[in-house]
Protein backbone atom coordinates (compact mmCIF):
# COMPACT_ATOMS: atom_id res chain seq x y z
CA UNK A 1 0.00 0.00 0.00
CA UNK A 2 1.16 3.52 -0.79
CA UNK A 3 1.69 5.66 2.31
CA UNK A 4 2.47 9.37 2.68
CA UNK A 5 5.36 9.66 5.13
CA UNK A 6 6.56 12.85 6.81
CA UNK A 7 10.21 13.23 5.86
CA UNK A 8 10.98 16.70 7.22
CA UNK A 9 9.48 19.47 9.38
CA UNK A 10 10.31 23.13 9.90
CA UNK A 11 8.87 26.38 11.16
CA UNK A 12 9.42 30.12 11.27
CA UNK A 13 8.32 32.75 13.77
CA UNK A 14 8.65 36.50 13.16
CA UNK A 15 11.24 38.34 15.25
CA UNK A 16 8.76 40.51 17.13
CA UNK A 17 7.61 38.86 20.37
CA UNK A 18 4.49 40.41 21.91
CA UNK A 19 3.90 39.62 25.60
CA UNK A 20 0.47 39.89 27.18
CA UNK A 21 1.51 43.06 28.97
CA UNK A 22 1.62 44.88 25.63
CA UNK A 23 -2.19 44.87 25.48
CA UNK A 24 -2.55 46.50 28.90
CA UNK A 25 -1.62 49.92 27.49
CA UNK A 26 -4.76 50.17 25.33
CA UNK A 27 -7.20 47.48 26.51
CA UNK A 28 -8.99 46.72 29.76
CA UNK A 29 -7.12 43.45 30.21
CA UNK A 30 -4.15 41.95 32.02
CA UNK A 31 -1.61 39.17 31.70
CA UNK A 32 -3.47 37.23 34.40
CA UNK A 33 -6.81 37.57 32.58
CA UNK A 34 -5.37 36.38 29.26
CA UNK A 35 -3.44 33.45 30.73
CA UNK A 36 -6.37 32.26 32.83
CA UNK A 37 -8.74 32.18 29.85
CA UNK A 38 -6.44 30.99 27.08
CA UNK A 39 -3.09 29.81 28.42
CA UNK A 40 -1.37 32.30 26.10
CA UNK A 41 1.59 34.25 27.47
CA UNK A 42 3.11 35.67 24.29
CA UNK A 43 2.83 35.57 20.52
CA UNK A 44 4.79 36.75 17.47
CA UNK A 45 3.73 39.48 15.03
CA UNK A 46 5.06 39.84 11.51
CA UNK A 47 7.08 42.96 10.73
CA UNK A 48 5.57 45.84 8.78
CA UNK A 49 5.59 44.86 5.12
CA UNK A 50 6.31 41.18 5.86
CA UNK A 51 3.70 39.13 3.97
CA UNK A 52 2.44 35.64 4.70
CA UNK A 53 4.48 34.24 1.82
CA UNK A 54 7.71 35.35 3.49
CA UNK A 55 6.85 33.37 6.62
CA UNK A 56 5.86 30.38 4.48
CA UNK A 57 9.07 30.43 2.45
CA UNK A 58 11.21 30.50 5.59
CA UNK A 59 9.32 27.60 7.15
CA UNK A 60 9.52 25.68 3.86
CA UNK A 61 13.28 26.12 3.66
CA UNK A 62 13.59 24.81 7.22
CA UNK A 63 11.50 21.74 6.38
CA UNK A 64 13.46 21.06 3.19
CA UNK A 65 16.70 21.34 5.14
CA UNK A 66 15.37 18.96 7.79
CA UNK A 67 14.39 16.50 5.04
CA UNK A 68 17.77 16.87 3.34
CA UNK A 69 16.31 17.61 -0.09
CA UNK A 70 16.27 20.50 -2.56
CA UNK A 71 13.16 22.39 -3.63
CA UNK A 72 13.42 20.94 -7.15
CA UNK A 73 12.62 17.51 -5.69
CA UNK A 74 9.14 18.74 -4.70
CA UNK A 75 6.23 18.02 -7.05
CA UNK A 76 3.56 20.14 -5.37
CA UNK A 77 3.26 22.98 -2.87
CA UNK A 78 0.09 23.43 -0.82
CA UNK A 79 -0.27 26.47 1.41
CA UNK A 80 -3.04 26.55 4.00
CA UNK A 81 -3.84 30.16 4.87
CA UNK A 82 -6.70 32.56 5.57
CA UNK A 83 -4.42 35.59 5.24
CA UNK A 84 -3.01 35.35 1.70
CA UNK A 85 -0.69 37.96 0.25
CA UNK A 86 -3.14 38.82 -2.52
CA UNK A 87 -6.63 37.97 -3.70
CA UNK A 88 -4.81 36.08 -6.43
CA UNK A 89 -2.53 34.47 -7.41
CA UNK A 90 -2.38 31.79 -4.76
CA UNK A 91 0.20 32.41 -2.05
CA UNK A 92 1.53 28.93 -2.85
CA UNK A 93 2.68 30.11 -6.27
CA UNK A 94 4.55 33.00 -4.63
CA UNK A 95 6.19 30.47 -2.32
CA UNK A 96 6.99 28.24 -5.28
CA UNK A 97 8.81 31.10 -6.99
CA UNK A 98 10.51 32.13 -3.76
CA UNK A 99 11.95 28.64 -3.40
CA UNK A 100 13.31 28.78 -6.95
CA UNK A 101 10.99 26.05 -8.22
CA UNK A 102 10.26 26.10 -11.95
CA UNK A 103 8.35 22.82 -12.09
CA UNK A 104 5.49 21.16 -10.28
CA UNK A 105 2.26 22.87 -9.22
CA UNK A 106 1.06 24.97 -6.30
CA UNK A 107 -2.27 25.96 -4.77
CA UNK A 108 -3.83 27.32 -1.58
CA UNK A 109 -6.33 25.71 0.78
CA UNK A 110 -8.66 27.89 2.87
CA UNK A 111 -10.24 26.16 5.84
CA UNK A 112 -9.10 28.65 8.50
CA UNK A 113 -7.69 26.88 11.58
CA UNK A 114 -8.44 23.47 10.06
CA UNK A 115 -6.55 24.44 6.91
CA UNK A 116 -3.45 22.37 7.56
CA UNK A 117 -5.55 19.24 8.22
CA UNK A 118 -7.36 19.80 4.92
CA UNK A 119 -4.07 20.47 3.10
CA UNK A 120 -2.46 17.34 4.53
CA UNK A 121 -5.44 15.23 3.47
CA UNK A 122 -5.21 16.69 -0.05
CA UNK A 123 -1.48 16.01 -0.19
CA UNK A 124 -2.09 12.41 0.91
CA UNK A 125 -4.61 12.00 -1.92
CA UNK A 126 -2.19 13.45 -4.49
CA UNK A 127 0.47 10.98 -3.46
CA UNK A 128 -1.84 7.97 -3.34
CA UNK A 129 -3.29 8.83 -6.77
CA UNK A 130 0.18 9.04 -8.30
CA UNK A 131 0.05 12.74 -9.14
CA UNK A 132 2.95 13.57 -6.84
CA UNK A 133 5.88 11.82 -5.19
CA UNK A 134 6.74 14.59 -2.73
CA UNK A 135 4.52 17.41 -1.47
CA UNK A 136 5.47 20.45 0.59
CA UNK A 137 2.55 21.27 2.91
CA UNK A 138 2.67 24.65 4.65
CA UNK A 139 0.45 26.45 7.12
CA UNK A 140 1.18 30.19 7.28
CA UNK A 141 -0.72 33.12 8.74
CA UNK A 142 -0.47 36.82 9.55
CA UNK A 143 -3.60 37.12 11.67
CA UNK A 144 -2.31 40.34 13.22
CA UNK A 145 -3.51 41.99 9.98
CA UNK A 146 -7.18 41.15 10.60
CA UNK A 147 -7.52 41.91 14.30
CA UNK A 148 -9.94 44.41 15.81
CA UNK A 149 -7.64 45.97 18.40
CA UNK A 150 -10.63 47.22 20.40
CA UNK A 151 -12.02 43.71 20.93
CA UNK A 152 -10.18 42.26 23.93
CA UNK A 153 -11.96 38.92 23.56
CA UNK A 154 -10.24 38.16 20.23
CA UNK A 155 -7.18 40.32 19.57
CA UNK A 156 -5.20 38.87 22.49
CA UNK A 157 -5.57 35.32 21.20
CA UNK A 158 -3.86 35.31 17.82
CA UNK A 159 -0.32 35.40 16.50
CA UNK A 160 1.64 35.06 13.27
CA UNK A 161 3.85 32.20 12.15
CA UNK A 162 4.39 29.36 9.73
CA UNK A 163 5.09 25.65 9.82
CA UNK A 164 5.82 23.17 7.04
CA UNK A 165 6.20 19.46 6.41
CA UNK A 166 7.64 17.51 3.51
CA UNK A 167 5.71 14.32 2.82
CA UNK A 168 6.74 11.68 0.31
CA UNK A 169 5.54 8.42 -1.19
CA UNK A 170 6.56 5.23 0.57
CA UNK A 171 5.48 1.60 0.47
CA UNK A 172 3.70 0.00 3.41
CA UNK A 173 2.17 -3.40 4.05
CA UNK A 174 -1.30 -1.93 4.58
CA UNK A 175 -1.41 -2.37 8.35
CA UNK A 176 -1.78 0.38 10.94
CA UNK A 177 1.84 -0.29 11.91
CA UNK A 178 2.96 1.40 8.66
CA UNK A 179 4.78 4.70 8.88
CA UNK A 180 2.91 7.61 7.31
CA UNK A 181 -0.67 8.82 7.13
CA UNK A 182 -3.03 6.05 8.21
CA UNK A 183 -6.38 7.87 7.95
CA UNK A 184 -7.95 11.29 7.52
CA UNK A 185 -11.33 12.65 8.63
CA UNK A 186 -12.77 15.93 7.31
CA UNK A 187 -16.02 17.78 8.10
CA UNK A 188 -17.69 21.17 7.72
CA UNK A 189 -21.05 22.71 8.56
CA UNK A 190 -21.79 26.12 7.07
CA UNK A 191 -24.77 26.66 9.36
CA UNK A 192 -22.33 27.83 12.01
CA UNK A 193 -20.30 30.21 9.86
CA UNK A 194 -21.41 33.32 11.76
CA UNK A 195 -19.92 32.25 15.12
CA UNK A 196 -16.39 32.56 13.72
CA UNK A 197 -15.83 34.76 10.71
CA UNK A 198 -14.12 37.83 9.28
CA UNK A 199 -16.39 40.80 8.57
CA UNK A 200 -15.08 41.55 5.09
CA UNK A 201 -14.30 40.06 1.73
CA UNK A 202 -13.73 40.83 -1.93
CA UNK A 203 -17.25 40.04 -3.11
CA UNK A 204 -19.30 40.95 -0.03
CA UNK A 205 -17.75 44.25 1.05
CA UNK A 206 -14.54 44.95 -0.88
CA UNK A 207 -12.80 45.26 2.50
CA UNK A 208 -10.46 43.06 4.49
CA UNK A 209 -12.63 43.16 7.62
CA UNK A 210 -11.88 42.00 11.16
CA UNK A 211 -12.13 38.69 12.93
CA UNK A 212 -15.30 38.15 14.98
CA UNK A 213 -15.95 35.21 17.27
CA UNK A 214 -18.70 34.01 19.60
CA UNK A 215 -16.28 32.46 22.05
CA UNK A 216 -18.64 30.35 24.17
CA UNK A 217 -20.30 28.81 21.13
CA UNK A 218 -16.97 28.08 19.46
CA UNK A 219 -15.68 26.46 22.66
CA UNK A 220 -18.70 24.17 22.90
CA UNK A 221 -18.46 23.03 19.29
CA UNK A 222 -14.67 22.68 19.47
CA UNK A 223 -14.54 20.21 22.36
CA UNK A 224 -17.39 18.08 21.03
CA UNK A 225 -16.23 17.98 17.43
CA UNK A 226 -12.51 17.56 18.08
CA UNK A 227 -13.09 14.60 20.38
CA UNK A 228 -15.43 13.01 17.84
CA UNK A 229 -13.19 13.49 14.81
CA UNK A 230 -10.24 12.07 16.75
CA UNK A 231 -12.27 8.99 17.67
CA UNK A 232 -13.49 8.64 14.08
CA UNK A 233 -10.09 8.95 12.40
CA UNK A 234 -8.67 6.32 14.75
CA UNK A 235 -11.59 4.00 14.00
CA UNK A 236 -10.86 4.36 10.28
CA UNK A 237 -7.31 3.21 10.99
CA UNK A 238 -8.46 0.37 13.25
CA UNK A 239 -7.05 2.04 16.37
CA UNK A 240 -8.33 3.46 19.66
CA UNK A 241 -7.48 6.57 21.71
CA UNK A 242 -5.63 4.37 24.23
CA UNK A 243 -3.05 3.59 21.51
CA UNK A 244 -2.15 7.24 20.86
CA UNK A 245 1.43 8.20 21.68
CA UNK A 246 1.07 11.92 20.92
CA UNK A 247 -1.77 14.31 20.14
CA UNK A 248 -0.74 17.48 18.32
CA UNK A 249 -3.88 19.61 18.54
CA UNK A 250 -4.66 22.98 17.05
CA UNK A 251 -3.19 25.44 19.52
CA UNK A 252 -6.17 27.73 20.05
CA UNK A 253 -6.85 27.71 23.75
CA UNK A 254 -5.45 25.60 26.59
CA UNK A 255 -8.95 25.03 27.97
CA UNK A 256 -10.10 23.50 24.67
CA UNK A 257 -6.95 21.38 24.49
CA UNK A 258 -7.34 20.17 28.08
CA UNK A 259 -11.09 19.50 27.87
CA UNK A 260 -10.71 17.56 24.60
CA UNK A 261 -7.97 15.39 26.10
CA UNK A 262 -10.19 14.68 29.10
CA UNK A 263 -13.07 13.71 26.83
CA UNK A 264 -10.78 11.25 25.04
CA UNK A 265 -9.40 9.90 28.31
CA UNK A 266 -5.86 11.03 27.47
CA UNK A 267 -3.32 12.34 30.00
CA UNK A 268 -1.87 15.76 29.19
CA UNK A 269 1.59 14.14 29.12
CA UNK A 270 0.62 12.81 25.69
CA UNK A 271 -0.47 16.22 24.36
CA UNK A 272 1.92 18.62 22.61
CA UNK A 273 1.27 22.16 23.88
CA UNK A 274 2.84 25.30 22.40
CA UNK A 275 -0.02 27.78 22.79
CA UNK A 276 1.68 29.70 25.61
CA UNK A 277 4.49 30.83 23.32
CA UNK A 278 2.71 31.28 19.99
CA UNK A 279 -0.96 31.99 20.60
CA UNK A 280 -3.44 30.85 17.97
CA UNK A 281 -1.65 30.86 14.61
CA UNK A 282 -4.62 29.33 12.77
CA UNK A 283 -3.49 27.12 9.87
CA UNK A 284 0.13 27.43 10.98
CA UNK A 285 -0.66 26.04 14.42
CA UNK A 286 -0.29 22.29 13.86
CA UNK A 287 2.80 22.24 11.59
CA UNK A 288 4.44 24.76 13.91
CA UNK A 289 3.69 22.51 16.89
CA UNK A 290 4.91 19.43 15.00
CA UNK A 291 8.21 21.14 14.23
CA UNK A 292 8.69 22.35 17.81
CA UNK A 293 7.78 18.92 19.22
CA UNK A 294 10.21 17.19 16.85
CA UNK A 295 12.99 19.59 17.88
CA UNK A 296 12.23 18.87 21.55
CA UNK A 297 12.50 15.13 20.94
CA UNK A 298 8.83 14.59 21.78
CA UNK A 299 8.12 12.67 18.56
CA UNK A 300 9.85 9.33 18.01
CA UNK A 301 9.91 7.07 14.97
CA UNK A 302 6.95 4.73 15.15
CA UNK A 303 4.83 6.95 17.42
CA UNK A 304 1.12 7.04 16.68
CA UNK A 305 0.36 10.74 16.28
CA UNK A 306 -3.06 12.35 15.88
CA UNK A 307 -3.52 15.95 14.80
CA UNK A 308 -6.91 17.65 15.01
CA UNK A 309 -8.27 21.15 14.42
CA UNK A 310 -11.45 23.19 14.08
CA UNK A 311 -11.90 26.62 12.54
CA UNK A 312 -14.29 28.96 10.83
CA UNK A 313 -16.80 27.37 8.52
CA UNK A 314 -17.21 25.58 10.79
CA UNK A 315 -14.58 23.24 9.38
CA UNK A 316 -12.86 20.52 11.36
CA UNK A 317 -10.99 17.26 11.00
CA UNK A 318 -8.17 15.00 12.08
CA UNK A 319 -5.25 13.00 10.69
CA UNK A 320 -3.84 9.83 12.20
CA UNK A 321 -0.27 9.04 11.23
CA UNK A 322 2.68 6.90 12.25
CA UNK A 323 5.75 9.12 12.77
Amino acid sequence: MIRSVIRGVGHYLPDRVVPNEWFESFLDTSDEWIVSRSGIERRHFAAEGQPTSDLAIRAARAALGNAGIEADAIDAVIVATSTPDLTFPATATIVQAGLGMTCGFAFDVQAVCAGFIYALANADSLIKSGQAERVLVIGAETFSRIMNWEDRSTCVLFGDGAGAVVIERAEGDGSNADRGILATDLHSDGRYREILQVSGGVSASRTTGHLMMAGKEVFRHAVEKLAQTTTDVLAKAGLTPAEIDRVVPHQANIRIITRTAQKLGLPMEKVVVTVADHGNTSAASIPLALSVAAARGELRTGDLVVTEAIGGGLAWGAVALRW
